[in-house]
């Protein structure tokens, strides 16, 4: 099948949770988290989970979980906590849950961020990967680079890379030979 049908039959409404992870923001002073919700809403799709975590492993973890087992939440979208600083442990963490990477979303960020912020793209751990099936993208917290991200990259791929992420679907009443 062709990319352009594969992006065709992959698009549609879908349901977005966005996590804002940080150790100095909340909903008063957030400014990713409504950036995205913005953004995606602005394309058609929905938010239907929305958290503020801190940069700890274990709350990440928690939340990344509970928006994965979520019925209603087809992609995952992180912002925050992927920089290189010591406290920055988001990246290293997801990469530890996924059950497998997408490690052309990483690379592709910081190309297309590149050219906007030169060599200063080194700092980002942009990443994301497959969890229960499901698509989480781990962003960086800046307003410019997740409308870069949302522009030319999650909003064009999302239903392919969700369709992709479930697998095949078989025809009712088939099974394995």
């Amino acid at each position: 099948m062709s990319l352009e049908r594969h992006r065709v039959e992959s698009s549609g409404r879908l349901r977005f949770a966005v996590l804002t992870i940080s150790d100095t923001r909340d909903a008063a002073t957030d400014r990713g988290g409504p950036c995205l919700v913005a953004g995606v809403e602005g394309a058609g799709h929905a938010v239907t989970f929305r958290a503020i975590v801190k940069d700890e492993a274990r709350e990440i973890t928690s939340a990344v979980r509970e928006a994965v087992s979520r019925e209603d939440v087809d992609l995952v979208l992180t912002t925050g906590g992927t920089g290189i600083a010591p406290r920055d442990v988001t990246a290293p963490t997801l990469e530890a849950l996924f059950d497998s990477s997408i490690p052309g979303f990483g690379e592709l960020f910081r190309q297309l961020s590149f050219r906007e912020i030169g060599s200063a793209t080194i700092l980002s751990r942009a990443t994301g990967g497959i969890l229960g099936g499901k698509v989480v993208l781990a962003l960086p917290g800046s307003p410019k680079a997740l409308e870069l991200a949302l522009r030319e990259i999650i909003l064009k791929e999302a239903g392919h890379l969700v369709s992709q992420a479930r697998g095949p679907q078989r025809p009712a009443g088939s099974r394995d030979a």
